[in-house]
């Protein structure tokens, strides 16, 4: 999660962020869902973020690659429901992880790191996910978006 303002021209991080959170979904998808489809079954579950609900200042890029997850997830819901195949798309708040460690901008990590000094264990991405799969086949739980309880953003 690389984030500046998009005025410091971080190029690279911004191929990076592309790469890795549009891309590698993509490239995700596309490991599994030929096999789901000829299985007619599966559940496919993407991570976004509640940034890619709302930009923060000084995470444009981020943000619009997490809204773009988002709107792929609900593009591919609508493709594979003939397939009887589920999509899930899971947009946490702060989580307790190395992601802020990205940051390469001194002031936005700072701020960062101000506001993941209240995040949530990892454990309560997995219980969203544990949630999301444990649905009957014929429930398709399509978004969950969580954060700490005293997250603003």
């Amino acid at each position: 999660m690389p984030a500046a303002p998009i005025g410091r021209l971080k190029i690279e991080e911004w191929d990076a962020m592309i790469d890795v959170n549009l891309k590698g979904v993509l490239y995700g998808i596309a490991a599994v869902l030929p096999y789901m489809k000829e299985r007619r079954s599966g559940h496919i579950i993407n991570v976004a973020s509640v940034a890619g609900l709302k930009v923060p200042n000084g995470n444009a890029v981020y943000s619009a690659t997490k809204f773009a997850v988002r709107a792929l997830t609900e593009g591919l819901r609508v493709e594979v429901k003939p397939d009887n195949i589920r999509t899930t798309v899971i947009s946490p708040g702060a989580v307790a992880t190395e992601l802020t460690n990205t940051i390469s901008e001194p002031d936005i990590a700072a701020a960062y790191s101000k506001a993941y000094e209240k995040a949530i264990p990892a454990e309560s991405f997995a219980r969203a996910v544990a949630y999301a799969i444990s649905q009957p086949e014929e429930v398709d739980i399509n978004e969950i978006v969580f954060r700490p309880t005293t997250q603003e953003f």
